[in-house]
């Protein structure tokens, strides 16, 4: 197992420029070694899920930049929280952490067998996690050197995880962690069609969401509220594949201190959304039979919709996006 870590570990801090920087083109790519969740160059490695805030109070988000894959879910209060997904780089620091949610057992589901990062959890919800197909390393178990605290952050806004500390305790516990592997989607050219847009905005009952393309970076830049999203290291938060996931919300058995009942996100099952990339929107269908079976992208003739190489980051909504079109170019303005 401790073969396993530091050769994934070493090969990613190699790469690191490669795994966090903006990816190159597919041909370019097809000659290296890729991650297969989100196509970016480096290896697979195990994988760190982690819950991190996602209040204005909590950003800059710390390490973000670097996952893989990013989830963003509803909680209550109409707020949202990030799941994020790591593997081709494991960064040292990650936060702020904060608590699970239901929501998070089906959507992890699919990646096997992974390492469970967070800060606590409804007093029910923590037999579920223990009970689950994941490895439980919240922070109620852990030493506080590997959750610390922010001195320059105010609680709860101040945990931190020690990525690099974990994954050492993980390590000498002896886990065997799941390895990055395909879950549903993968990476190619675009498909024909699609609609030009030049940005999209999403909103929950308390949290919004805006993601403009950037021809420059190849990628849609984040934005929450009309407030650029800049992680902690300085990079502006953004994927080369945005996916809009429409799902079926509802209230889950659980809630929170204040009464309040946590919603569930349905993401086993079918529906519809969307997959933004290259500056274009394509309507799609998702499907996923099983937790355990990924997540399937088609368009409405059934054919796959591949992603664009790099972070891929998936909303999880029950409301319509609002997109704004690319203007046409006129004769006029050539």
């Amino acid at each position: 197992m401790r073969s396993k870590f530091i050769v994934a570990l070493v090969v990613c801090s190699l790469a690191l420029s490669g795994c966090a920087g903006e990816e190159e083109s597919n041909s370019a790519q097809s000659e290296k070694t890729l991650n297969s969740i989100s196509g970016r160059i480096g290896v697979d490695g195990p994988i760190l899920a982690v819950k991190i805030d996602d209040t204005s109070l909590a950003r800059p988000q710390i390490g973000i930049e670097d996952a893989d894959v990013v989830y963003i879910e509803q909680v209550e209060g109409g707020l949202t929280r990030l799941a994020a997904i790591f593997s081709s780089v494991i960064p040292q620091n990650i936060g702020p952490i904060r608590s699970a949610r239901i929501s998070d057992i089906d959507i992890l589901s699919q990646y096997g067998k992974v390492i469970f990062a967070y800060s606590g959890a409804q007093r029910a919800m923590l037999t579920v996690i223990s009970n689950s197909n994941l490895w439980d390393y919240g922070a109620q178990r852990q030493s506080p050197t590997i959750y610390t605290r922010d001195a320059n952050r105010s609680a709860p806004y101040d945990m931190v995880l020690r990525g690099d500390l974990l994954l050492e305790k993980v390590d000498s516990d002896g886990r065997d962690v799941a390895i990055s592997k395909t879950v549903g989607w993968s990476f190619g050219d675009a498909p024909v069609g699609g609609v030009a847009i030049d940005s999209v905005s999403l909103r929950w009952p308390a949290s919004k969401y805006e993601a403009t393309w950037s021809k420059t970076e190849k990628r849609w830049l984040l934005s929450n509220g009309g407030v650029a999203n800049f992680a902690a290291g300085g990079k502006q938060l953004g994927p080369t594949t945005f996916v809009i996931q429409t799902v079926e919300m509802s209230d889950s058995i659980y809630r929170s201190s204040d009464g309040s009942y946590t919603p569930l996100s349905e993401t086993v099952g079918t529906g519809a959304g969307y997959i933004l990339r290259d500056g274009r929107s394509f309507k799609a269908n998702w499907n996923r039979p099983t937790a355990e079976s990924g997540t399937t992208w088609t368009l409405a003739d059934g054919s796959e919709i591949k992603f664009a190489a790099g972070s891929v980051w998936v909303a999880l909504t029950d409301r319509k996006p609002e997109f704004t079109l690319t203007a046409p170019t006129s004769p006029d303005s050539k």
